[in-house]
């Protein structure tokens, strides 16, 4: 029985699987959108979520506390200055996992974790993009 079992190892290390989360973590903050397994994303979700909380908080205790789990101290400020002002509104539900179907290589179910009104951002830019003309050489 697997009673009281929560968490998935990943085949992992401990060590390997805590630096894993913490950089997909510190991507998504980044990027506001990764591609990576569905079990990945599962184990994500939750320790993003407590991230943008503690963004919400704002105060200095908060932005240590973030520096300690984020690998990068762009994605830090970027965590505090532009993503938690965003949902400031929202008492949860950050992140939206879509799944993709299976990887090509080894059939592993892959998923798309995003920031929640990400989507937004990528059309708008998608529609600028339309709107450029290309320069002639």
């Amino acid at each position: 029985m697997r009673h009281l079992y929560s968490g998935r190892k990943l085949g992992r290390t401990t060590a390997h699987r805590e630096m894993l989360l913490r950089n997909l973590v510190t991507s998504l903050v980044e990027k506001e959108r990764i591609r990576t397994t569905v079990a990945k994303a599962k184990e994500t979700r939750p320790l993003a979520e407590k991230m943008i909380t503690l963004g919400k908080g704002g105060t200095l205790a908060a932005r240590k506390r973030a520096i300690a789990f984020l690998t990068k101290e762009s994605a830090v400020t970027r965590l505090f200055e532009t993503i938690a002002p965003r949902f400031t509104e929202r008492s949860g539900g950050y992140t939206r996992i879509v799944k993709l179907g299976p990887r090509k290589g080894d059939g592993a179910e892959m998923a798309m974790i995003e920031l929640v009104g990400s989507e937004m951002k990528i059309k708008e830019k998608k529609k600028k993009d339309k709107g450029k003309k290309p320069a002639k050489a």
